[in-house]
């Protein structure tokens, strides 16, 4: 049995931001590590994520996931390798997915572990394009939006982990035109020239609804929203009759400290008889082989790319998370830890 290390680094949240969260809001805690009790396997994480999702459970708030308890490690989606067990099923050296990031080691119990194969592809990717956002984007697209082949389809936050994703699975299904919106140049240049977009352009250029019509003119299908705010109101605009959106997520308003106003155009909804959606991947994991196998034979052909912005080392981790938040990342962004 591997020697088991005496203590384990974690991020703490300390206190509830208010607006931007802020580094004083998070605090890294050195805890003791002990051997895994019965039922339990003890993993060394090797990879964490960090989502959009979590800004919203920083607020104690009742929402679809529980807010993170104050002076408690916070958690989110992890893979690593099993240094001790004490689980029928698991043996050191396993490498596992779970829900408890964010730390150094994880006390898992073995119910809540999923065995995961290096050899089919990188750990990172896991958390990522083979992961909880790309099943999101599997999920959002086919069911959530009803795509299908002939579809214009816009996507906003299109050089993110999920809406890239999103991008390349129409176009990969038969859409007459996908579009996305990035925020820089940098990204709009890599939707088009790597990725397969037909168009794409930088949101902080000019208005949406300017980009988005001179973009798609003949109007667009479906609408895959994570960002929400100036990018939903352009797109009911720009939704034709019988349009359909998936409302993912709405970084533009995360860290609002008032309400929000809605779109101005929602009347139009009637008119064209538009569907809004949103979509919860919790709630789709029944097309979770089905994803697998398909985006990941994607994947080793070469037709489906990703890219991902690694930040090394746990010290960094809540640098990496308001990265994220301010969009300093291209595909998905996960904290790699030192092994």
């Amino acid at each position: 049995m591997t020697a088991l290390p005496a203590t384990s680094r974690e991020w703490h949240l300390v206190a509830r931001p208010h607006g931007w969260p802020a580094p004083s809001d998070f605090a890294l805690r050195e805890v003791p590590v002990e051997a895994p009790a019965e039922g339990r396997v003890l993993v060394k994480n090797l990879h964490f994520s960090v989502d959009p999702y979590m800004r919203g459970r920083m607020n104690d708030v009742k929402s679809y996931a529980p807010p993170f308890k104050l002076d408690h490690p916070m958690d989110g989606g992890a893979v690593g390798v099993v240094v001790a067990s004490n689980a029928e099923g698991f043996a050191e050296g396993d490498h596992v997915l779970h829900g408890l990031g964010w730390r150094e080691y994880a006390s898992v119990p073995a119910e809540h572990a999923t065995k995961v194969d290096p050899e089919l592809a990188p750990l990172s990717t896991y958390l990522g394009v083979l992961g909880m956002p790309g099943l999101t984007a599997y999920a959002g697209l086919f069911e959530t939006a009803s795509f299908k082949e002939g579809d214009v389809v816009f996507v906003s936050g299109a050089a993110g982990a999920v809406g890239s994703q999103v991008g390349q699975l129409a176009k990969l299904g038969g859409a007459s035109r996908v579009i996305g919106s990035a925020g820089s140049d940098e990204k709009v240049k890599w939707l088009v020239e790597e990725l397969g977009f037909d168009a794409a352009f930088n949101y902080k250029n000019g208005p949406v609804r300017d980009q988005l019509r001179e973009a798609a003119p003949d109007g667009i299908d479906v609408y895959f929203d994570n960002v929400g705010g100036e990018h939903l109101e352009a797109a009911i605009s720009s939704l034709n009759v019988h349009g359909r959106a998936t409302i993912c997520g709405m970084i533009a308003q995360y860290n609002d400290t008032e309400p929000v106003p809605g779109p101005r155009n929602m009347a139009m909804i009637i008119g064209k008889r538009l569907r809004l959606q949103g979509v919860l991947v919790r709630d789709h994991y029944d097309l979770q082989q089905k994803f697998v196998e398909e985006v990941g034979g994607k994947l080793r052909s070469g037709e489906l790319k990703y890219r991902e912005t690694l930040v090394t080392g746990i010290e960094n981790g809540v640098d990496a998370f308001l990265g994220l938040l301010r969009g300093d990342n291209t595909g998905k962004m996960i904290v790699s830890l030192d092994r």
